[in-house]
């Protein structure tokens, strides 16, 4: 992302976004890391292991807890939140604003007649808009974007280079799409024919619904539904290259991070943390409020809310080939611990039996 022409007194921050403000009023043109960061910029301490870069930083202005501030001591100008990490986003929103739609249909786009689109959207070169879909107030639909037949998009949603949304699909307001996702592809759905020895495609007429603020990420994809749609709830954060099944549905504000794999017909409750490479196996469900750590395998229902992660930790292929041998032997050795087990409880029921 370009550099921001934009540039703010601390003093000017703490008004617009809170917080307090320590020391000299300085300007800032620039949000960076603490290692790169100049007398010009502001930067922020989230991670406490981070606080000797923190003390050899040039930034002008820190965001820091009271804690940090404290050890920091005086002399530095400090902005003190609660929660930096969080401080730095909406720093970051400030110096980077939403881009606005710039009214107009590029002449090189396609749009079907009965398309309907607001006056002031946003269609760039190349567009497809087709038959009856409505495109919502401030959106942006940008080069190489194709947006088939009986599709809604709300308003102020942004759609980046080679977006494909398939027909009958619905998304809300402020949706944004990053390249190479495609929302409403056919869901894996096949019927195996015994007679003739081939799958048996299964219709997909379900669609999918995107709610309000869903963000999906580059080279995702989400299958439309087999009958009912493929839900995403308000608020749903989905990172890049990942695979949403047909029929699942993603509670609101949950986040799922790359390379996550989920099947179909899986409902995941809001307000869930999904860790990248995580497989999620078809039919079943996981509660609110979960996590679900980094390539952890799920295969069945989860019942309780609570932080689950199973995958062997990272060995050398020497240590992985001794232990891989155990692991092929586990059922034998499970039945021969029975047998000792029940050896053991005969032999301590005939001792017992004897000191009678």
């Amino acid at each position: 992302m370009a550099q921001s022409e934009l540039s703010f007194l601390a003093s000017e921050l703490v008004a617009q976004l809170g917080g307090t403000l320590q020391g000299h009023d300085l300007r800032v043109r620039r949000l960076t890391s603490l290692q790169q960061a100049t007398v010009d910029d502001i930067s922020f301490l989230s991670n406490p292991r981070l606080r000797a870069d923190a003390l050899a930083s040039c930034a002008g202005v820190l965001i820091v807890t009271e804690k940090t501030a404290q050890i920091l001591g005086d002399g530095r100008t400090l902005i003190v939140a609660d929660d930096p990490y969080l401080y730095f986003a909406r720093v970051a929103r400030l110096f980077h604003p939403v881009i606005k739609a710039k009214p107009g249909v590029h002449p090189t786009a396609v749009v079907a007649a009965s398309a309907q689109l607001a006056a002031d959207c946003e269609i760039g070169p190349h567009v497809v808009v087709g038959e009856r879909t409505v495109i919502g107030s401030g959106s942006r639909l940008l080069a190489g974007v194709v947006v088939e037949d009986d599709c809604v998009i709300g308003t102020d949603c942004v759609l980046h280079a080679n977006v494909v949304v398939y027909p009958g699909c619905r998304l809300g307001d402020r949706v944004e799409l990053h390249s190479g996702s495609i929302i409403g592809a056919d869901g894996f759905g096949l019927a195996w024919d015994k007679q003739d020895n081939y799958w048996y495609k299964i219709v997909q007429t379900g669609g999918v619904v995107l709610g309000d603020d869903v963000e999906i990420g580059a080279n995702t994809t989400i299958d439309r539904g087999a009958i009912e749609d493929t839900v995403v709830e308000n608020g749903v954060k989905i990172d890049n290259q990942v695979q949403i099944g047909h029929n699942d549905k993603i509670g609101a504000h949950t986040a799922i991070a790359g390379c996550t794999g989920i099947a179909g017909s899986t409902e995941i409750g809001p307000y869930c943390i999904i860790g990248g490479a995580a497989m999620i196996a078809g039919h079943l469900t996981i509660p609110a409020k979960t996590m679900i750590a980094a390539a952890t395998p799920v295969s069945h229902s989860i019942k309780q809310a609570d932080h689950y992660a199973a995958v062997y930790p990272l060995q050398t292929h020497k240590e992985w080939v001794k232990n891989a041998a155990y692991l092929r032997h586990l059922r034998e050795m499970h039945h021969q611990l029975k047998k000792l087990e029940q050896l053991l409880m005969a032999q301590q029921t005939s001792e017992i039996v004897n000191q009678e």
